[in-house]
């Protein structure tokens, strides 16, 4: 067994300094909690912009440069988003409304289905489950009263966020530098971090979010060619979907198919499934074409990380999450060899071999191993 190493001799000779330095850590982070999430956001944004913001430093400032991508983020990103949400959230809304104010009743339904022959108690299902569809309603209005009550917070949340991105967009070098001289960590070691964080931010951001917001425009534009109503909400719920592992575009191009099936309106109806198909199939094409052929983290890890990120992180979670993971790989494959001095790995080819031949789950391949190939 190896010799476990003795504790550096900065902790020995100063242990008060350390452990002020661990709790002043531990107060900023708190300090940071309630609006975490924006602060990642802001973070997930300098990461994507940061090469635009190289680009315009040849020719201004860094500060000019840096305020210039900052205000045209929000003109062009963030406000756009906020106003796509909107009114995919009052579109939503206006179904339940509908209910509310016998637009759009069971009986109308109903009658529409027996017209195209399809015979089904509408309002024997509703009488049965009304307690339930009663208490959806009233979870759908409380949702979108805590979204308007919200509204301040989320203010003040992107305010966060564009001081976050503005600061990594000027200093985001320096900041690095510094936390890479903070850290008692060799430098060899950061340097690996570093790249494997950077590959698993490229593969999350560009492979799950770019092909997720291609794939959701495409389906838009069929749908609002097919006629489809609530266009926008459905395009945004295709790229919410998209980005869940499992699901996708079917989410949405199945029941809208549907729909236009029960309408009378069965070519339609199969045009969308067809074109709705094309799409999905699309991710075959357009992920490696994006991101090309990379094992920066494996399919457990985008499952696990993508549900486990919206829960600890919110919206942002989708794909910070996978990157966490990721990095929590990494990191313990550096401590590892660090810790036992050795530099050999799980060989790739046998690891597969066990996966499939056993019925294992094969090993998750490390972070910031490329194919090259």
């Amino acid at each position: 067994m190896p010799v476990s190493p003795d504790p550096p001799e900065w902790i020995v000779k100063q242990p008060g300094l350390t452990a002020l330095a661990l709790l002043s850590s531990l107060l900023g982070l708190f300090v940071l909690l309630p609006y975490f999430q924006f602060v990642l956001f802001g973070v997930v944004l300098a990461y994507i912009l940061h090469p635009i913001q190289q680009r315009i430093e040849r020719y201004i400032r860094p500060t000019v440069a840096a305020i210039s991508v900052v205000i045209a983020t929000l003109l062009l990103v963030l406000l756009p988003l906020v106003y796509v949400v909107t009114v995919a959230v009052q579109q939503s809304l206006g179904v339940v409304d509908s209910f509310r104010e016998g637009q759009l009743t069971v009986g109308m339904i109903q009658d529409v289905l027996e017209t195209n022959e399809y015979a089904v108690d509408f309002v024997a299902l509703y009488e049965a489950n009304q307690e339930r569809i009663a208490t959806t309603l009233q979870d759908i209005t409380i949702g979108a009263i805590n979204v308007v009550g919200g509204l301040p917070s989320l203010f003040i949340g992107l305010t966060v966020t564009l001081f976050v991105l503005f600061a990594l967009l000027r200093d985001g070098e320096r900041l690095l530098a510094w936390v890479q001289w903070v850290l008692p960590v060799d430098d060899a070691v950061l340097d690996e971090l570093r790249t494997g964080l950077d590959q698993l931010m490229w593969a999350s951001v560009v492979g799950n979010v770019a092909v997720a917001a291609i794939q959701a425009v495409l389906l838009g534009i069929g749908l609002l060619v097919a006629g489809v109503p609530a266009v926008v909400f459905l395009t945004v719920a295709t790229f919410v979907l998209t980005l869940l592992p499992l699901v996708g575009a079917f989410g949405v191009w199945v029941p809208a198919a549907a729909y236009l099936t029960v309408m009378g309106r069965p070519t339609a109806g199969a045009a969308i499934a067809v074109y709705g198909l094309l799409v999905t199939l699309s991710d075959t094409y357009f992920r490696p074409a994006l991101i090309g052929q990379t094992s920066a983290y494996n399919s457990t890890i985008v499952v696990v990380g993508i549900f486990g990120g919206l829960v600890a992180f919110g919206a942002v979670g989708l794909f910070i999450g996978p990157v966490v993971l990721g990095g929590v790989k990494l990191t313990l494959d550096c401590f590892a060899r660090e810790r036992t001095g050795e530099t050999t790995r799980i060989p790739r080819d046998e690891t597969e071999t066990g996966g499939a031949g056993n019925g294992t789950a094969p090993a998750m391949s490390d972070p910031g191993d490329t194919d090259e190939n």
